[in-house]
């Protein structure tokens, strides 16, 4: 296996693991070709709209976590960049960037009591952005702020089912 394919295997992990803690179902579409890698479900939910679903587009990338207090850049293909910012679609999209250390024998820390995950994964919403001035791609900022976490997936499914976006 590659690299670039041990970090798809690994963010898919993180983001099932992130789900399964919060309570939440996922499935994959059978073809990529509308940059959503996995959807998240909750069945029935207390609001307005009944089983909310979350679409993510899935990003790994091997850096340490950042120092910016504000946040880190992550570059997109011009294709997901697209597919992302579109607003007219009826499932929100976000994306998600998982960060790994360097060295993939870091990645996972396994001992009997516990076993870690590192670094982090971080959301962002791309929705309603303007288009690229580039052909090729385009570099977004994602903030510290917007940790993919099970509080945060909870919120935000929370959110669309009350009608509001992540």
């Amino acid at each position: 296996m590659t690299l670039d394919m041990q970090k798809e295997e690994f963010s898919h992990a993180y983001v099932k693991a992130i789900a399964a803690c919060a309570g939440f179902a996922w499935s994959k579409p059978s073809v990529d070709d509308d940059s959503v890698d996995l959807c998240l479900h909750q069945r029935g939910g207390g609001g307005t709209i009944r089983s909310p679903r979350l679409d993510l587009q899935l990003k790994c990338k091997a850096s340490d976590p950042p120092d910016d207090p504000n946040g880190f850049s992550h570059s997109l293909k011009i294709k997901n960049y697209d597919d992302l910012r579109e607003s007219n679609v009826q499932v929100p999209r976000i994306l998600v960037v998982v960060l790994v250390p360097e060295d993939v024998n870091q990645w996972v820390d396994h001992q009997e009591p516990q076993m870690a995950l590192r670094h982090c994964g971080y959301w962002h919403s791309l929705r309603g952005l303007g288009p690229s001035e580039n052909a090729q791609g385009q570099t977004v900022r994602i903030s510290r702020a917007n940790q993919f976490n099970v509080a945060s997936l909870r919120d935000m499914m929370e959110r669309i089912g009350n009608g509001a976006l992540p």
